[in-house]
C-alpha cells in the first residue's frame, strides 16, 4: 500500500466536523452580531433585490478551514469567498479558469503550468502570489497537518513549485486528468494570514475567513447567521450579483419552511426543504426543485466491538432494513435504495456482487451462522431532519429479526465528541455526500475509504488485512491509464466495499432547494447540500 492513502485521525476529524466546539465570538476584522439575525432584504428603485436572505438547513458553527471542512454550510459559504487555481460549475464540474488564466492544454501531461490573475488580491488587499499557491499545496500535502482534503491530492500530486511571482507549476506522480476538477478543491489562502501563529484554530472557528472570490465574510455568528458583502476589487469570471447576502443557519424544519414561506417570509431561497412541505410552498408560489447524486444515509459500525467485526453480522443489519417503507414514510418518495455504493447517475456506477434488497429470512439467517443472539443495538445517529424520519423503520425492522434497538439522533458535533470520548459504540448512522467535492468515484470513495482517515478510524477496520487490500486495490485503479481497464478495477474494489459493509449506504436521497422566482433568476438546485448563487441574479 503506498504512503499516498494517509489520511486524519479522530482529533483531525472532530476539528474538521466541528465537534471540538467554536466560540461564539467574532473577531480579526469580522463584527459579531448582536441578538438575533435581522433580514437583509431591500429593494433598488425599481425592486431589483440588493440584499440576499437565505435559510440553510444545516449548523454555520462547524470548521470553515478549506482544507479541513466537510460542513455543508461553510463548504456553500467557501465557494463564494475562496478561489482555486481552476473551479468548476457547481452543478456540471465543467471546469474554468478562476485564479488561472487558463486551464492546461494536455490534461495527460505530468506536469501542469499556470499563471494568475492578473491585479488578483485577497479581501485584505493583498496580491494573490505563486508563494499564496506553494502555501496552499505545501499545507494540503502535508502528512503532518493530516488534512481532510489530502488523501484527494496526495495519491497523484508530487509537489508544486514556483516559477515567477505569478506562475507555478503542479507536478505529478503519473498522468491524472481528473485533477483538472479536483484542483476546485484547493483553494488558494494567503500565506501571510494562514501561517501566523493559531491560525489554523482561528479559520476553524470561522474567525479567520480570507480569500480572493467575489464575496467577502463580514459577520458570523455561530448557530445564527452568517453574512456576505461584495467584494469591490474582485475581478474574476464570476462577479457577486448581490451587494449583501445574509445567511441564516435554521436546522430545524418548521423555522426553516416559516422563514421562506407567507406574507411575512424574509428569505428568497432555502435548502434542504422538508418533503412533506413541498406542496405547501408550491402553493405560495416558490420554485421547489431537487438535485439527486451521492446524498446519503450510511451506517457505520464499530469493528472494534464484537460482533460487528464479524461480517455476517453487519450484512444481517442491512438485509433486515425495509429500505421500500423507509423511501415511502421517512423521504414521502424521495429516495432511491442503493444497489452500490456509488448512486446510479454516476458515470462509474455498476449494480454491486452484494445487493441489500430487504430479505429478513436471510438475516436472521447471517446471525444465526454468526452464532448470535439477544443482541441489543444502540443506533447514535445525527439529527438532521430527514434522517430521523428515517430511524424508526430502521428500528422497526431490526427489533422484527430479534434485535433489540435503541435510537439515539443527537446533535452532530455532540455524536462525534461522545464516540471519541467512549470508543464502545456500535453503529452510527449519518448523512454524506462527497459530491461536495465532486463527482469522480476515486474522490468519493478516498473520501470514506482512506487508511488513517477519520471515518476508517472511527470503524477500527482500515487496520484488518481486508482494509489494506481494498487499500492497495484502489490505488492501483487510481494510477490505471487505461479508461476501460480502471473502471473493472473501480468495480471490483465497489464490489468489496459491498460486500464487507463496514460503512455504507442505506439509501440515496433527493435534497431540495426552495426559491422565490419573483425575486430570484439562474438558481439550480444542487445534488448535494447548500446552495450556490454564483450564477444566480436579481429576477
Amino acid at each position: 500500500m503506498s504512503e499516498a492513502n494517509g489520511g486524519f485521525g479522530r482529533r483531525g476529524f472532530l476539528k474538521y466536523s466541528g465537534a471540538l466546539g467554536l466560540a461564539g465570538a467574532v473577531t480579526g476584522g469580522l463584527s459579531a452580531c448582536s441578538g438575533g439575525p435581522e433580514s437583509t432584504t431591500s429593494d433598488n428603485g425599481g425592486g431589483s433585490l440588493d440584499s440576499l436572505t437565505a435559510v440553510i438547513g444545516y449548523g454555520n458553527d462547524q470548521s470553515w478551514d478549506p482544507t479541513m471542512t466537510a460542513s455543508a454550510f461553510s463548504m456553500a459559504a467557501i465557494q463564494h469567498i475562496f478561489e482555486g487555481l481552476v473551479d468548476t460549475d457547481p452543478v456540471t464540474r465543467e471546469p474554468y479558469p478562476a485564479l488561472a488564466t487558463a486551464l492546461p492544454e494536455d490534461t495527460n501531461a505530468t506536469t501542469w503550468a499556470f499563471t494568475l490573475r492578473d491585479g488578483a488580491t485577497f479581501h485584505d488587499g493583498e496580491p494573490v502570489t505563486a508563494d499564496d499557491v506553494v502555501f496552499t499545496f505545501e499545507r494540503i500535502l502535508d502528512p503532518e497537518a493530516q488534512v481532510l482534503v489530502r488523501s484527494f491530492f496526495v495519491t497523484w500530486l508530487d509537489g508544486v513549485r514556483k516559477t515567477g511571482d505569478r506562475s507555478v507549476e503542479l507536478d505529478f506522480r503519473f498522468p491524472f486528468p481528473d485533477a483538472l476538477q479536483r484542483l476546485t478543491i484547493a483553494k488558494i489562502l494567503p500565506r501571510h494570514a494562514y501561517s501566523a501563529d493559531g491560525a489554523w484554530d482561528e479559520a476553524t472557528a470561522g474567525r479567520l475567513v480570507l480569500g480572493s472570490g467575489p464575496y467577502r465574510l463580514v459577520s458570523h455568528q455561530p448557530k445564527s447567521n452568517s453574512s456576505m458583502e461584495e467584494f469591490p476589487e474582485y475581478n474574476g469570471p464570476r462577479p457577486a450579483s448581490f451587494k449583501e447576502m445574509n445567511w441564516l443557519t435554521v436546522v430545524e424544519a418548521a423555522p426553516r419552511v416559516a422563514a421562506i414561506s407567507g406574507d411575512s417570509a424574509d428569505a428568497q431561497i432555502a435548502d434542504n426543504i422538508p418533503y412533506d412541505n413541498v406542496e405547501q410552498l408550491e402553493g405560495d408560489g416558490l420554485t421547489v426543485e431537487g438535485g439527486a447524486g451521492m446524498n446519503h444515509m450510511f451506517l457505520m459500525f464499530n469493528t472494534e466491538n464484537p460482533p460487528f467485526d464479524d461480517v455476517r453480522v453487519r450484512q444481517a443489519l442491512f438485509y433486515a432494513i425495509d429500505t421500500d417503507q423507509m423511501i415511502e414514510v421517512g423521504l414521502r418518495g424521495y429516495g432511491k435504495a442503493p444497489t452500490s455504493f456509488l448512486n446510479e447517475g454516476n458515470e462509474a456506477h455498476q449494480e454491486a456482487g452484494t445487493v441489500y434488497t430487504y430479505d429478513p429470512d436471510r438475516a436472521r439467517d447471517l446471525l444465526a451462522e454468526a452464532g448470535v443472539t439477544d443482541l441489543r443495538v444502540n443506533l447514535m445517529a445525527v439529527n438532521v431532519s430527514w434522517i430521523v424520519d428515517c430511524l424508526p423503520t430502521i428500528k422497526e425492522s431490526w427489533d422484527a429479526i430479534g434485535v433489540t434497538t435503541t435510537l439515539e439522533p443527537q446533535d452532530t458535533s455532540a455524536l462525534f465528541t461522545k464516540m471519541d470520548q467512549d470508543q464502545d459504540y456500535q453503529v452510527v448512522a449519518a448523512a454524506s455526500n462527497p459530491n461536495q467535492f465532486g463527482l469522480d468515484a476515486d474522490l468519493i470513495l478516498r473520501y470514506n475509504y482512506t487508511a488513517g482517515g477519520g471515518w476508517m478510524a472511527y470503524t477500527g477496520w482500515d487496520g484488518t488485512p481486508e482494509a489494506q487490500d481494498l487499500f492497495a486495490m484502489m490505488d492501483e485503479a487510481t494510477e490505471e491509464q487505461d479508461p476501460e481497464r480502471k473502471l473493472q478495477l473501480t468495480h471490483e474494489y465497489l464490489d468489496v466495499i459491498a460486500e464487507q459493509a463496514v460503512l455504507y449506504p442505506t439509501v440515496h436521497n433527493e435534497l431540495l432547494t426552495a426559491w422565490d422566482p419573483e425575486r430570484l433568476s439562474g438558481v439550480e438546485s444542487l445534488p448535494y447540500p447548500g446552495i450556490n448563487l454564483l450564477k444566480a441574479d436579481p429576477a
